[in-house]
């Protein structure tokens, strides 16, 4: 009943009523980075969402993305991270247009993070089965490690979350979340994935 009905709604409402009342951080930041970066304040980006359907996630920019001037490489995401992008990201408030994907019932509050595409032919059956729900802004992978864990522990929270999903979860998930974003705790200049792509996972020797 709460995974099929009851959840959906919350998601709606609790929504909604956070983006009302963020509306006037909404709009200063997004002035703000306007300026900043002189172009779309916006990074948007596929994303795998529920059953591996495709959809274009929506996060504050926090990089900019210009290139080094004395070399043809890329500056590294440290050297592109702006002032306010630090800040930025440090308080979460890049995750905050994904208000909009959950109002579009693309997403959840609480779910399995959106990963890259690329991934989707990586996964194992069973890490296969965190796009059986709407993935989330934050999830029980977040709460329990974020940078700090490797893939494969991270895909059995994912795992886990999805074989357990409740209202109390949720809740939970909830509260930690407030409290880890309060005290800037896991936070990292390369925002909530870890740092290392996902590369598959490895060959198990049948010696």
């Amino acid at each position: 009943m709460y995974k099929k009905y009851i959840k959906q709604t919350l998601d709606f409402v609790l929504a909604l009523v956070a983006l009302v009342l963020l509306l006037p951080v909404f709009v200063t930041l997004t002035l703000l980075l306007l300026v900043t970066y002189r172009t779309n304040p916006f990074f948007v980006q596929a994303r795998p969402g529920k059953d591996g359907k495709t959809f274009r996630l929506v996060k504050f920019r926090t990089m900019q993305n210009q290139r080094a001037e004395a070399s043809e490489s890329s500056l590294t995401d440290a050297q592109r991270v702006t002032t306010i992008g630090k800040f930025i990201r440090n308080t979460s408030l890049d995750e905050l247009p994904q208000l909009l994907n959950v109002l579009k019932g693309e997403m959840s509050l609480i779910g399995p993070r959106p990963l890259l595409p690329e991934y989707l032919p990586l996964y194992n059956q069973i890490q296969r089965r965190r796009h059986e729900v709407k993935p989330g802004i934050t999830g029980w992978a977040q709460v329990n490690g974020r940078n700090a864990i490797s893939w494969q522990e991270k895909f059995t929270y994912d795992v886990w979350y999805v074989n357990n999903m409740s209202f109390l979860l949720d809740l939970k998930i909830l509260l930690l979340t407030i409290r880890k974003v309060l005290t800037a705790n896991e936070i990292t200049i390369n925002g909530p994935e870890p740092l290392q792509k996902f590369k598959g996972n490895p060959e198990i020797s049948h010696e």
